[in-house]
């Protein structure tokens, strides 16, 4: 009985064996590779899902996002993240990673434009006159104004060289609450933890809970660019088909009804 009962045990084992070395070779699911992979700026996301979405249903090939502030996505590049795509805010963004050779040269295009807007919480919105000199510094009182980190978030940037230029910056400097992207600068408005931000205006449609108070003037920054590139290290053979498809008069609508301005097609 006892020798039976080893005996089961041995073949038991031997079968599980089989079974874990048969699992361990068999090959890992290749879907994850077909993906289009993207890198783009936080202020793209409805835009760009809802394109994202017409083209899967389009053509059925998938499309995943990464969304964060240009700069930390331009670091992760640079670190040998993988993507095929590469979609800045601001064209700093975009010679950094061109400088390192990390994106094709010939597929950069300028292909969107923006506006910086004033917001504030939308049962709290009253609109403001934003000329050289206005009072922000009054309006915040003790509290801070939520704005993209200016070191390092390209609306950050842009809302420090209009303020600078408006003559208001050293009023409001230390009243700056830093956010990591321009979403989480609008977010901070939205909770009330601050009473105004500055982000670009294609973000207020993203968030119901704020409302645009007043519009920077397009002289007090340079013109907000997106430009759009495929990275050097991309081998996805949908890649192009998708980067032309961003390209077309097809993607427009979806650009278009979130605010930004068509630069090129």
């Amino acid at each position: 009985m006892a020798t039976s009962r080893r005996r089961w045990i041995k073949l038991a084992t031997a079968a599980l064996s089989a079974a874990w070395l048969s699992l361990s070779v068999m090959p890992a699911p290749a879907f994850a590779a077909d993906k289009i992979v993207v890198f783009a700026a936080a202020s793209m996301k409805n835009a760009l899902d809802n394109a994202d979405a017409a083209f899967t249903k389009e053509t059925g090939k998938e499309v995943t996002v990464s969304y964060a502030a240009s700069g930390p996505l331009a670091k992760q590049l640079e670190n040998g993240a993988p993507a095929d795509v590469f979609i800045s805010a601001d064209t700093n963004w975009m010679d950094y990673v061109a400088q390192r050779k990390l994106i094709k040269d010939d597929s950069r295009v300028n292909l969107l434009g923006n506006k910086l807007v004033l917001v504030a919480a939308k049962d709290k919105a009253k609109p403001v006159e934003i000329n050289h000199g206005f009072d922000l510094a009054g309006l915040l009182g003790d509290s801070r104004l939520a704005i993209g980190q200016p070191e390092s978030v390209p609306a950050g940037k842009y809302g420090k060289t209009a303020l600078e230029k408006l003559g208001v910056w050293a009023s409001v400097e230390k009243k700056v609450a830093g956010a990591e992207s321009v979403r989480a600068a609008l977010a901070l408005v939205s909770r009330g933890e601050a009473p105004y931000g500055i982000v670009y205006q294609t973000d207020v449609s993203a968030d119901p809970g704020v409302a645009v108070v007043g519009t920077f003037p397009a002289d007090s920054h340079p013109p907000i660019v997106y430009p759009f590139a495929i990275t050097a290290t991309s081998k996805n053979p949908d890649v192009q088909a998708y980067f032309d498809y961003l390209k077309s008069a097809k993607a427009v609508p979806f650009f278009e009804h979130e605010g930004f301005t068509i630069l090129k097609q």
